[in-house]
This record gives C-alpha cells, structure tokens and sequence, in this order.
C-alpha cells in the first residue's frame, strides 16, 4: 500500500515541506521588508514636504532616515549570508549564525526606531485632523 501513496504521505496525511515553508517564508519577509521601506520612504517624503514648519521635523528626520539605514544594512547582510556562507560547512556555520543574529539586532532595532517614529507621526495626524475638523464651515459639512 505504502508504495501507492504520493510522496511526502505518511499514513494517508500529507508531511510539511520544510524547504517549501522556508521559502515562502522568506517571501513573505522579503515582502514585510519591501513594504517597510515603501512606507518609511512616503514617512519621509511627508515630512520633507511640510519642512521646518512640522512639530516632529528634525525628530523624524533622523528616525526615518536611521530607520532606512538599518533595513538598507539588514538586507545587505542577507545579501551576504545567502551568497557567500554555505551553512553545511562548520567553518561557515559559525560564521553565519554570527552574521544572521547580526541581521536580527538590526530587524530588532529597526522595529522600535518605527514604533517611536508611528507614535510621534500619528500625533502629527492627529493635530492636523484636529485643526482640519475645527476649521471646517457649514458648506462643507
């Protein structure tokens, strides 16, 4: 019977692929990250636009700007873990378990810069909204 089951059955019930769960797990960071930036670099823009004038602008600035730079040196140290380090190597596996718990400080770090930089940007919002309702007329009602 066993050898008319599919591969990756057992007992009737099909296995978890590892490698496939790998992968697209991978994706789906690799995709988190890219929305990261795309949403830091509208951040940015945002505030650029509205300048000096800004409650928060040299605050965000600067957190927008390290949090950049952080993503950026992030995926570069992927970059490196995933071309030059081959894991089934031991001289390599030390190596790459340094770089990758590296790659995690920086994930880590880059997570809080953009917890505080949501804080002081919502409070942003929320006064323009504020001024924006106080100062709407009847006719626009």
């Amino acid at each position: 019977m066993a050898s008319i089951l599919p591969a990756g059955l057992r007992n009737g019930v099909k296995g978890l692929d590892a490698n496939r769960y790998a992968t697209k797990k991978t994706v789906a960071q690799g995709m988190l990250d890219i929305a990261l930036l795309t949403s830091n670099a509208s951040q940015l823009k945002y505030v650029l636009q509205v300048g000096p004038k800004h409650e928060f602008y040299t605050l965000l600035v600067v957190l927008i700007s390290v949090s950049i730079v952080l993503q950026v040196v992030s995926a570069i140290v992927a970059v490196v873990l995933s071309l030059i380090f081959n894991i089934n190597r031991e001289h390599h596996l030390r190596k790459a378990n340094a770089l990758n718990d590296t790659s995690l400080l920086f994930k880590i770090m880059g997570i809080t810069v953009n917890v505080i930089i949501s804080v002081f940007f919502s409070m942003e919002m929320d006064s323009v909204l504020k001024y924006n309702a106080s100062n709407m007329t009847c006719a626009e009602c």
